[in-house]
């Protein structure tokens, strides 16, 4: 009789091409994860991984093993998303992923919202940007995941998935408050042809996005500094160092020395959620998304 956990322990190993990755992806240890493929060796009699140079490939053998644990684990995923919205009731744990200003200004109201409504749901948060989340949601390491995309840019998603709007996110420009265009009542991106910008990093897809919106206005971007978070880039523009893009979900008071102004065409952020089609009739998903939904009512845009 094969092992389920052995069997998600191959899978992930076949997942991230490696046994350290594999381990990062069930939160175990790396030695957990060989002790695991070990036992499913024995149990098999069959060798299922081969050095590589420093790493690992599996084997024919742990290949065709691993193409089945993909399928037994979907199956496995269909069998718990029947039982559960069988009982009718969002029970067991629920993985959420969500970008850091979705995880700031969502989460902590749809948490409390969940666990007050919902106690024998446990929904355990972890923050991270919609490149990582989409694949973790595909890979069945994630439940839900909140993502973004832009108003004039959408985020590419692979099938399999089901998506459903949370609520969307108007942006504004940051700029010093002695900047020439502080005290207007509203700006077009065109105003900023000769400053220099605040930008997340290069490769993230707001990078990708302001590159492009840019360059759509005929603006070509002068790229000063590149910072993850956006009270880091909000401090920058406080030290005079350029202009930044500031959404409006979970901004909060902005720093001393910085003034938000509309743009005339409204920027905005459709924020939504994620979650696998085969996972869609479990009342927990359900239940996330309405707390979720709850949450963004409450939030001023």
């Amino acid at each position: 009789m094969l092992n389920l956990e052995r069997l998600r322990t191959l899978h992930a190993v076949a997942r991230h091409g490696s046994v350290s990755g594999a381990a990062d992806g069930l939160h175990v240890t790396t030695s957990a994860v060989s002790q695991q493929l070990a036992k499913l060796e024995r149990e098999t009699g069959q060798q299922l991984l081969a050095k590589n140079g420093r790493g690992v490939r599996l084997t024919d053998a742990g290949r065709l093993l691993a193409d089945h644990a993909s399928r037994i684990l979907s199956q496995v995923e269909l069998a718990q998303a029947d039982l559960e919205a069988q009982a009718g009731q969002p029970v067991g744990e629920l993985l959420l992923g969500a970008f850091p200003t979705a995880a700031r200004g969502l989460f902590p109201a749809a948490l409390a919202g969940l666990r007050a409504e919902h106690p024998k749901l446990r929904a355990r948060l972890q923050e991270m940007e919609p490149d990582d989340a989409v694949p973790k949601v595909v890979r069945g390491d994630l439940d839900v995941a909140v993502v973004l995309d832009w108003y004039n840019k959408p985020l590419p998603l692979p099938d399999g998935l089901v998506k459903d709007p949370i609520l969307d996110d108007p942006a504004d420009v940051a700029v010093p408050a002695d900047h020439p265009l502080a005290d207007r009542a509203e700006v077009v991106l065109e105003d900023f042809a000769e400053d220099e910008w605040i930008s997340w990093p290069r490769g993230e897809f707001c990078h990708d996005w302001l590159m492009f919106t840019l360059r759509g206005k005929g603006v070509e971007p002068r790229i000063s500094h590149m910072a993850e978070e956006h009270h880091t880039q909000l401090a920058l523009v406080a030290a005079g160092l350029g202009v930044a893009v500031a959404p409006r979900l979970g901004r909060g008071p902005v720093p001393d020395g910085v003034r938000v102004v509309p743009v005339r065409h409204t920027m905005c952020r459709h924020v939504y959620a994620l979650w696998r089609a085969d996972a869609d009739r479990r009342p927990s998903i359900r239940a996330a998304v309405e707390a979720l939904r709850t949450a963004a009512l409450g939030v001023s845009g």
